[in-house]
């Protein structure tokens, strides 16, 4: 029972899959690198390789699918990453590994706070000791109305962390979830989100139909200094539009865990480089932009999720087992 790990991190994941490899007697080959075609070969003799945010592409997946690879799973919630049809035509069984919700929900109630209160300006000023107060006068929740899109379980959660704030709070999904209408929080339409929200959190998968769902047309119709939290996927947002709504402070302020463009960026060290991503530069340099990097996910609980439940998924897809993570 052979599976082949990319991306494996030293410092966190390594001992990990060692101990959990032990118990469900597997044999692992450990790789630090993203999947691509230089590295292909080390999943030969693998049924399945495990795997993080890297783009999968038809082409790279052919070349998985010819060295034996029969399942790939991401060590992540979405898996938008990985391409389904040709995943498909190939014979190739796809599986997320879906961790608890409250790390990305805290997360991005902090980002909500951190945005309404321009924390990033005041720890910028503390840094080089600007203790003056002008410019930094922040909202409070109490008076705020907070739009949250997507009500899956992050979606909820947030719902659920924000009760205690006093905001008034509303929601958008396709599929309305009978447990946020016991919260008393009312679905409404997105025009209506548009219109009445102060603050907007996204928690939606990305797809072909919200890819840019927030665009020049939606903010035009949102409240004067709206400000957007994302924590879910950068291509959920036009950057472009984002950068005018910005600029011309018809938004005014976001707090973005995720970014357009961001594979081969985001978990490297590239402040040596050039980086191919003029949108990101421009938004880090935005006095009420918060930028991190793709981590809202990141806890201690998160870690030991995924590599325990992606080496079952690949147990239980070599055994022919019924499996809860296959996609």
């Amino acid at each position: 029972m052979k599976v082949t790990v990319y991306n494996c991190r030293s410092f966190d994941e390594k001992e990990l899959f060692e101990k959990y490899a032990k118990e469900l007697g597997m044999e692992l080959i450990l790789c630090p690198d993203a999947p691509d075609f230089g590295n292909v070969a080390l999943a030969e003799g693998s049924t399945c390789i495990d795997i993080i945010t890297s783009p999968m592409s038809a082409e790279l997946l052919k070349a998985f699918a010819e060295a034996g690879v029969k399942y790939v799973t991401t060590r992540t919630i979405g898996y938008d990453h990985i391409d389904g049809k040709a995943a498909k035509e190939l014979g190739l069984t796809v599986a997320n590994a879906p961790y608890g919700p409250c790390g990305v929900a805290d997360y991005a109630v902090m980002m909500i706070l951190m945005t309404i209160r321009k924390m990033k300006r005041i720890i910028e000023r503390t840094n080089i000791q600007d203790y003056s107060l002008k410019g930094i006068q922040g909202r409070e929740l109490k008076d705020l109305t907070v739009g949250v899109i997507g009500t899956g379980r992050i979606g909820r959660t947030v719902l659920q962390n924000l009760s205690g704030f006093g905001c008034k709070r509303i929601a958008y999904d396709l599929y309305e979830n009978e447990d946020v209408k016991e919260m008393g929080v009312p679905y409404v339409s997105l025009d209506e989100m548009w219109r009445m929200a102060d603050v907007i959190t996204l928690h939606a998968p990305l797809t072909d139909d919200n890819y840019h769902m927030i665009n020049e047309e939606a903010i035009s119709k949102m409240k004067d200094g709206v400000m957007l939290v994302n924590t879910a996927r950068g291509g959920l947002i036009d950057s472009q539009a984002l950068i005018a709504g910005i600029e011309s402070g018809k938004v005014g302020g976001a707090g973005l865990d995720v970014v357009e463009n961001e594979f081969g960026l985001y978990y490297y060290d590239h402040k040596s480089d050039i980086l191919n991503n003029r949108e990101l530069a421009i938004l880090r340099g935005f006095p009420n932009v918060t930028v991190s990097h793709h981590m809202a996910f990141y806890t201690d609980d998160y870690v030991v999720t995924v590599v325990r439940d992606s080496l079952l998924g690949c147990k239980y897809f070599m055994e022919g087992r019924e499996n809860p993570w296959e996609v």
